[in-house]
């Protein structure tokens, strides 16, 4: 077995990403597919007017989040791939340097799908925990029919297990591709970690002298931006994380006039458990991925506030980017389903941006944000540089 299943209890991002998609689409769909079971129920006037806005909108939000989590969970599992790539070239290059074809290792990492079917699977159990709770909110004036909760097993089909088999067949192709290099390649050093150590020691060598010759781009300032154009599906991640929190958290405040509290509450927890876990591991992995950058730092003086800066704040720019996406996203979000998918309905109060709610989930972020940097930052006066000069 290349991959072993300690390496996939590093995968905890992918699995919570795969649930949370599922959880949602689940409860979505099979409440639309309940509600195509008594059409015929319906009478027209204002129950067909519901009875089409909730359709309208089980297929909104499953297209929306549901995509938007797909494509995330893909990109994810790319990073992992390549990740484990790297941080086992000398294994693989043996395996290769031995005998063992291309095709034979890349079929190897079928197991990273597991890690998508167990998420997809305790996705899907746990909405059918959630579901009757769900159908009773959605139908809370009593204007549909009541409706007891089905089992559909084309969702069991199209949302648990075509998507471990698809995401199993793509590991094993994009590891194929990226073991497409020679074995003797893979046998050497990472040399693109070599030619940047020997770029940060010859840079911090001529510190002073590039200072008296005024350059316009300090080591600093050039390790940081090198640092995020070098892994930039990580600068995606945080992104990705500042987006999550932006839009559920404001959502979620302004849904108190035009959605149920248990609706906004099911937004909001699944907004801090994808954006707290995408962030965490995004920013653990920079830190753990530049250890060998730190020590070398700290070897030529740096002190611990110039590593963490050079390491750390080039993301930060990407993290308020993602934040002003999340705030447009979820403005639009809102005022297309009011204004379209509940246009027909009366009661429902016009929405406008709410920008109480803007500011205090804005503060709420910087907090949060340079909370998580702080505890990095330890992170980063703790390394070893012993440690690493021995590796």
């Amino acid at each position: 077995m290349i991959v072993g299943f300690r390496d996939l209890l590093k995968m905890i991002g992918i699995f919570i990403l795969s649930c949370c998609a599922v959880f949602v689409c689940t409860l979505f769909l099979n409440y639309s597919m309940e509600l195509k079971s008594i059409k015929d129920l319906i009478t027209p006037g204002q129950m067909t007017v519901l009875y089409d806005a909730q359709v309208m909108t089980g297929k909104m939000i499953s297209i929306v989040s549901g995509g938007c989590l797909l494509v995330t969970t893909v990109i994810m599992l790319f990073f992992y791939i390549k990740h484990y790539i790297d941080a086992h070239r000398k294994e693989l290059g043996i395996l290769k340097a031995i005998g063992y074809s291309r095709a034979k290792i890349a079929g190897g990492f079928w197991i990273f799908g597991l890690n998508i079917l167990a998420g997809t699977a305790v996705g899907y159990g746990a909405s059918f925990i959630f579901m009757p709770l769900f159908y009773k909110v959605m139908n809370e004036e009593e204007m549909l029919p009541d409706m007891s909760v089905h089992f559909h097993p084309l969702l069991l089909l199209c949302l648990v297990l075509l998507p471990g088999i698809v995401f199993a067949l793509l590991s094993c192709l994009y590891s194929f591709y990226k073991l497409g290099c020679p074995a003797l390649e893979l046998l050497r050093e990472n040399i693109s970690m070599n030619a940047r150590l020997k770029k940060n020691k010859k840079t911090g060598t001529d510190k002073k002298e590039n200072q008296k010759k005024n350059d316009n781009q300090s080591f600093l300032t050039d390790l940081r931006q090198s640092t995020v154009h070098s892994r930039k599906s990580l600068a995606f991640f945080i992104g990705f994380a500042s987006f999550c929190f932006s839009s559920m958290m404001q959502m979620t405040m302004s849904m108190d006039e035009i959605a149920s509290a248990l609706f906004a509450q099911m937004i909001f927890v699944i907004g801090v458990i994808l954006a707290s876990t995408t962030l965490l591991l995004a920013i653990s992995t920079v830190v753990g991925a530049n250890t060998k950058t730190i020590a070398m730092m700290r070897v030529f003086g740096y002190a611990i506030k110039d590593c963490s800066r050079a390491i750390l704040n080039g993301y930060k720019p990407i993290a308020y980017i993602g934040f002003v996406i999340g705030t447009v996203y979820q403005y639009g979000l809102l005022k297309v389903m009011i204004n379209v998918i509940f246009a027909d309905f009366e009661t429902v109060p016009e929405y406008n941006f709410d920008v109480q709610a803007f500011f205090i989930v804005l503060i709420a972020f910087i907090v949060l944000y340079e909370f998580i940097m702080f505890c990095y930052r330890k992170k980063i006066a703790k390394v070893s540089i012993k440690e690493i000069m021995m590796e």
